[in-house]
């Protein structure tokens, strides 16, 4: 993994032009920043960020509130484009792409996890599995169904429908219709945010396990110390930049971590105030 943040001093800069992408990366941002507003009222939610992620990799990414996780994580998976810089995944750059190749790249090619599930409750289970194939218009393959609903541990509820099911079982067919394309890598924006501890220790357990067993690449935003400490790394963000990372940081370290860039940040804000 490779993490760089920049910040460009002067608003007329102007971004280098992109270098060709890495092939072997599953998820790659050079420069990116994403402005909302004009003049005096810009927001920087993303200030120049540089970051590398591997294939088969699960990376935590943390930050207090208002610091860019969530336009980074749109950013990243193709839900928002940047302002500059370059966004590529799977060695694929979909800077340029036009909103059908965006839509048809997502479909085939990225996973999504939810805090809220977004399962379909008119929908069965194995039907919930099988949208994003239906969505591509790809042939609907109840075998690779069965599969993964049996990797998450829900063999038996291929015709239950969400509202039939708990709360960790549903986030279970979230993570199964997120494996069934076998995407280049899967977003996962504070998916144990609404579950107990313990089915929260579940979910975790099958993404750790879609890692190590199934190669897959996992991007988790959280705000969770506990859930981050399964990840490879953790990446903390603060004001639009990557400002930390921790490898295989324990739930303690990660805490202690986010505590001093939080402090810090309140120290820099009372300052300039």
């Amino acid at each position: 993994m490779r993490l760089r943040s920049t910040r460009r001093q002067k608003a007329d800069d102007r971004p280098e032009a992109p270098a060709a992408t890495t092939s072997g990366l599953a998820v790659e941002l050079r420069g990116v920043q994403r402005q909302y507003g004009r003049g005096a009222g810009t927001v920087h939610a993303l200030a120049g960020v540089d970051l590398a992620l591997a294939r088969g990799t699960f990376t935590a990414v943390m930050g207090p509130s208002g610091s860019g996780k969530s336009t980074f994580l749109q950013c990243a998976a193709g839900l928002d484009r940047p302002t500059s810089g370059l966004v590529a995944l799977g060695g694929t750059e979909i800077t340029g792409m036009s909103e059908d190749e965006l839509t048809e790249l997502r479909r085939n090619r990225v996973g999504f996890v939810f805090q809220a599930f977004n399962l379909l409750p008119s929908l069965t289970v194995e039907q919930n599995v099988l949208l994003p194939m239906r969505l591509a218009g790809r042939r609907q393959d109840r075998r690779r169904a069965a599969e993964v609903l049996a990797q998450v541990g829900l063999a038996d509820k291929a015709r239950r429908r969400p509202g039939e099911l708990s709360g960790g079982q549903q986030q279970r067919v979230a993570v199964a219709r997120a494996l069934v394309t076998s995407p280049d890598v899967i977003f996962a924006d504070e998916p144990t945010g609404a579950l107990d501890t313990g089915t929260a220790t579940d979910v975790l357990g099958l993404l750790r396990n879609a890692v190590d067993t199934l190669g897959a690449t996992v991007v988790m935003v959280t705000h969770d110390p506990v859930a981050a400490a399964w990840a490879d790394r953790a990446l903390f963000l603060a004001d639009g930049a990557f400002a930390d990372h921790l490898e295989r940081g324990s739930a303690e370290r990660i805490a202690a971590r986010m505590a001093m860039l939080t402090s810090r940040r309140g120290a820099m804000a009372g300052a300039a105030a």
